[in-house]
């Protein structure tokens, strides 16, 4: 293992940086940690969750973002069936059916509702913006 190298952020394209840090902060309890109006072109802002940097920044002059595609559940298990990263994930320790039926009253749409991964592994997918998928796990 290399203790010298640690995680740092997840960075994120978006069409509407400031909409979208709002989103993070209102559904996950972020902070918005820096904004800058305008680096490289685009705005940036930093919002952490729970100790994790997300770098969120909008579209920059001569970049043309693709569409992702939007995430599928398949017979086992669910992915956005591209290369790349597919979603990423946090854990959550407690009762994610419950945590879900909040996330729905504040308007989140879940990609993947929860289901059982595995026993003792109940999973689910928000839809974030711009197409971000992000797993939610709760472990026995």
């Amino acid at each position: 293992m290399n203790e010298l190298l640690a995680i740092d952020h997840i960075h994120l394209i978006s069409r509407d940086a400031h909409a979208a840090a709002k989103w993070y902060c209102d559904i996950f309890d972020g902070e918005i940690t820096a904004a800058q109006d305008n680096l490289r072109g685009a705005p940036q802002i930093d919002v952490k969750v729970n100790g994790l940097t997300l770098l969120i920044r909008g579209q920059r002059t001569g970049e043309q973002p693709a569409e992702t595609k939007p995430m599928q559940h398949f017979n086992a298990y669910s992915s956005h069936e591209e290369w790349g990263i597919d979603h990423f994930g946090f854990t959550y320790r407690g009762d994610l059916l419950a945590f879900c039926d909040q996330l729905k009253q504040k308007g989140v749409r879940m990609a993947v509702e929860p289901w059982e991964f595995k026993p003792g592994l109940l999973l689910c997918y928000v839809a974030a913006p711009d197409g971000v998928s992000i797993e939610i796990v709760q472990t026995a």
